[in-house]
């Protein structure tokens, strides 16, 4: 989606300032909701949700494609039953108590799950990102296409770099690649800021930096603040920490 975006100035770099911007915010508008609507034709229904709605037959069918042939996939839908019962149970027990006044053991997976949510918040991704085009106009930049090409190329960086974090997070584990990412994007911050000192203006400390940046936040920082708390929160919880988080 974000390379998708960079694109887009591309395309509208030619269009006046005034007409460009509207055309790109209705592109964000229409094309995600084409996306989702076509997903849906290819994305099961989660066996979890089949199973909550007495569908456990259409439940069995998707874990078979998950799971090994001829694996007994009825253990798992028995499985998920009986953890929706224990929920159901739990909720109209405790309800949002567990949030606000956990159990020593809940406490440490709010501790890590919220923790690392905010702490993606807190290395200044945002901040980055947003303002981009005046970290590359302050540095020297000042052409729009040559602003809107070398978006595209960072974009693309991070893409790349998140695809391989896929495969290093099971192999690597989570905890080495979150700090290599915080290590990495403190030294690259620290070149960004070398563009800006006294009458430098060095275009490509700046560039070199972004990019070095979104690639260590993209290797663990980024994809890893979505996948702990999924991981750490029990089931139980996991709905209503999620959405803490």
């Amino acid at each position: 989606g974000i390379v998708l975006g960079f694109v887009s100035g591309l395309v509208f770099s030619g269009v006046d300032d005034g007409v460009a911007w509207r055309l790109m915010f209705s592109m964000g508008a229409i094309l995600p909701c084409f996306v989702i609507y076509f997903s849906t034709f290819v994305m099961p229904e989660s066996p979890r949700w089949l199973v909550s709605k007495d569908r456990e037959a259409e439940a069995q069918e998707v874990l078979k494609m998950v799971y090994p042939d001829g694996y007994d996939v009825g253990v798992i839908v028995r499985e998920i039953k009986e953890g929706i019962e224990k929920e159901s149970i739990a909720e109209h027990a405790i309800g949002w108590d567990v949030i606000f006044f956990p159990t020593p053991a809940f406490k440490r997976m709010l501790l890590v799950g919220v923790g690392t949510a905010i702490a993606q918040q807190l290395v200044g991704i945002d901040a980055i990102q947003y303002f981009l085009v005046f970290i590359l106009d302050e540095s020297g930049i000042k052409s729009r296409p040559a602003q809107t090409t070398i978006l595209i190329v960072l974009g693309i960086i991070k893409l790349v770099v998140i695809v391989l974090a896929g495969h290093l997070f099971d192999r690597r584990g989570r905890r080495p690649l979150f700090f290599v990412s915080l290590l990495g994007m403190s030294v690259s911050l620290m070149l960004v800021s070398f563009a800006f000192v006294g009458n430098a203006n060095s275009e490509g400390f700046a560039v070199f930096g972004l990019a070095l940046y979104l690639a260590f936040f993209s290797i663990g920082m980024g994809p890893g603040a979505w996948l702990i708390p999924s991981e750490v929160f029990s089931t139980m919880i996991r709905a209503k920490a999620m959405s803490v988080a």
